[in-house]
């Protein structure tokens, strides 16, 4: 282990025991979020927060001595957001984890280190709900959902993390703490400032603390399951469903996507079907009614099986199939796993051309998608030994992008633009939303030690 410099052993010093890691080895494990991007750099040190002082005291140092500072959270994001900086400080919220649930206000104060599944159980406890529920709900923490303002399975319904986030603590680039927001539903004194750091991605400073609304526990859901010869076929039919019903779930799974979850672990999902739907209907008294148009839609639009179920274990079992897709595709190599969202009536068009540039770029695209937002998740699938595929996939990474542009559509729906999709956010907002970005970014961090290279070049 090498020793650490004089600068972050004063730095220590003014820290609780403990808090400041400069082990090489330790550093590591810290240096890359879950895209895994070989191009991370490699960090001074990581500083292990518990408090909203204990960050101010790391920006306060760093923006005296000009250092950057990486915030992060568990790690689980997939735009390469919480990479290293060389010479950097990895800034990590993981201890800070309390939370208090008030009933009357309906409403969740937490610090950032909670895991999103942390934060539904300790709702739940009092009959109350948490809805986000990104696919990585058991293993991202409530800031990092906030920094990325995530989404998930049923946000087709009940909207994603800005929807429930009603305040904050935050902290800037030079350690000021402040306070955004509160306790209210309904607050509209000065700029909605709140919602300004909310998918800031850690560019404009370090949330410390956040105020959550919470709503009444999720009623019993009906769920049908609909297999297709085809995603078109199946892109087809979440457009047919959702002119008419917006459902709680909506989530689509292409063949090779199925087989991967079948591969991973026996789910007993059909391995012949070209796609499958999966589809959830919560609502109070009208849960029949809309199934029956679920059924409807699908088979009009080429279901080759269609079944309906009100049983809540088969319903979660389905659901559990759906959540696995993650670490299931893991196994087939290395990964690009994009986030491009288009107009719901924009979806067909969009499978049809992501399953064009598999074929140009000659690689293996698994389309998985919250297909009743129109978010997909074309996971670009290659052999980082292999440099040939590799450019290929890196083409073909690029090309879902700028299709899904071209589409009027966006290069991330919930998993934030880090550093992998940075060069092409010009080509969506183009140069005044960009400058407009910049001055805002400048504004709040003068000296750029926010998060260097994410988001802006």
């Amino acid at each position: 282990m090498s020793a650490p410099d004089a600068e972050i052993t004063r730095l220590a010093a003014e820290l609780p025991d403990h808090a400041v890691i400069t082990d090489p080895a330790v550093i590591e494990g810290y240096r890359r979020d879950a895209a895994l991007d070989p191009e991370a750099g490699r960090a001074r040190a990581v500083v292990r927060a518990g408090s909203t002082e204990d960050v101010q005291t790391v920006l306060r140092w760093a923006s005296a001595h000009q250092v950057p500072v990486v915030p992060r959270g568990a790690g689980s994001g997939l735009a390469g957001g919480t990479n290293g900086v060389d010479g950097g400080i990895i800034l990590s919220t993981e201890r800070m984890r309390d939370i208090r649930i008030d009933t009357a206000s309906r409403t969740a104060v937490v610090q950032p280190g909670l895991l999103n599944s942390e934060v539904k159980k300790a709702a739940a406890e009092y009959g109350l709900w948490y809805p986000p529920d990104p696919g990585s709900v058991e293993i991202s923490s409530i800031g990092g959902n906030a920094a990325t303002n995530a989404g998930g399975l049923c946000c087709v319904k009940y909207g994603v993390t800005s929807d429930y986030v009603l305040g904050m603590e935050v902290v800037l680039a030079d350690g000021t703490a402040v306070r955004l927001g509160g306790p209210r539903l309904k607050d509209v004194a000065g700029l909605s400032l709140t919602k300004l750091f909310v998918g800031s991605e850690g560019i404009l400073g370090v949330i410390t603390e956040l105020t959550l609304r919470l709503i009444p526990a999720q009623p019993p859901a009906s769920t049908a399951v609909a297999l297709f010869s085809s995603v078109q076929d199946a892109a087809d039919a979440v457009v047919a469903i959702t002119d008419r019903v917006r459902p709680a779930m909506l989530e689509l799974m292409d063949h090779a996507t199925i087989n991967a979850v079948e591969d991973y672990r026996r789910m007993g999902l059909d391995r012949t079907a070209q796609a499958m739907l999966l589809v959830q209907s919560d609502a109070p008294g009208a849960a029949v009614e809309e199934i029956a148009h679920i059924v409807e839609a699908c088979e009009k639009c080429g279901a080759t099986e269609v079944y309906a179920t009100d049983n809540p274990e088969e319903g979660a079992a389905f659901t559990a199939a759906r959540r696995l897709v993650g670490l299931a595709l893991m196994q087939l190599g290395t990964f690009y796993l994009e986030d491009v969202t288009v107009p719901i009536p924009d979806l067909p068009g969009l499978v049809a051309g992501i399953k064009r540039i598999a074929e140009d770029c000659d690689v293996l695209i698994c389309v998985v998608a919250h297909a009743g937002d129109g978010n997909t998740h074309p996971v670009v699938v290659f052999d980082a030994e292999d440099p040939d595929m590799s450019e290929r996939a890196r083409l073909a990474f690029a090309r879902v992008m700028e299709l899904a542009i071209a589409m009027g559509g966006t290069i991330t729906g919930e998993h934030g633009v880090g550093r992998l999709k940075r060069d092409w956010l010009p080509l969506q907002l183009g140069d005044d939303v960009m400058t407009l970005t910049r001055r805002i970014k400048d504004a709040l961090d003068p000296h750029g030690i926010l998060n260097p290279g994410a988001v802006l070049r």
